[in-house]
């Protein structure tokens, strides 16, 4: 398993610092651009900035990867305005031949000069709703778990568009799609939330998040993450 190579050629490298409305909100999912190569720190990539810090971006969420395929899913669903293509879910990587179910919380990847870890599932919001024109959007992607991954930078550098992404080490039996499984089960369930919180690699902000629930006896509220403020 170790130095398997996932992808052959990411099929696409994004940033951008563009910060703007979007239906009432600030926003910078709308404005990223291609680039053929991304500076990568182990706090952020160069040029590229979030407008909402609490919930976007931070060491644990360095880089956005996200299956170009699932556009085409997405579509067909009929979830999308238009044709939407990457970049539009704000994502740095882009591939095709990927997904959460061949990618681990804790995996250890190497793209070009860069080492990486995943982190966590992309977590949805109510932005997509605004980004996509459809207001289940955040939910189908909760519910279908086609919301690609985060990863955070244990070694900084240069990654390029002709670069291949490998498996460098795998050290934990949770593939991304099933902690995305785990965290939204629609019925509060305190074993997994513990499997899934003890999972080396797993950004903090969730480990806190299952914490808070078991110590609680309950999930927390979704409606304001998944649908925004109600007017």
């Amino acid at each position: 398993m170790a130095g398997q190579v996932l992808v052959e050629q990411i099929s696409g490298l994004y940033h951008g610092e563009a910060i703007v409305a979007l239906g009432g909100v600030t926003s910078g999912i709308n404005h990223k651009s291609a680039a053929s190569t991304l500076q990568v720190g182990t706090q952020a990539v160069v040029g590229d900035a979030q407008a909402d810090p609490k919930h976007h971006g931070g060491v644990d969420r360095v880089l956005h990867h996200f299956p170009r395929e699932h556009y085409g899913q997405y579509r067909r669903w009929d979830m999308m305005t238009g044709l939407k293509d990457a970049p539009a879910m704000g994502e740095n990587i882009s591939t095709v031949g990927l997904d959460e179910t061949q990618v681990h919380i804790g995996d250890i990847i190497r793209i070009g000069e860069v080492e990486l870890q995943v982190t966590q599932p992309r977590s949805p919001c109510f932005k997509l709703n605004l980004q996509f024109g459809h207001q289940e959007f955040a939910l189908a992607m909760q519910q279908s778990g086609r919301c690609g991954w985060f990863y955070r930078v244990l070694t900084p550098g240069t990654i390029s568009a002709k670069d291949s992404v490998v498996l460098v080490k795998r050290i934990t039996d949770i593939s991304v799609a099933e902690a995305m499984h785990i965290y939204f089960l629609p019925e509060f369930d305190a074993e997994q939330y513990q499997r899934l919180a003890d999972c080396e690699g797993l950004a903090g902000s969730w480990v806190k998040s299952l914490q808070r629930r078991i110590e609680n006896q309950a999930i927390e509220d979704w409606q304001m993450r998944l649908y925004g403020p109600q007017k």
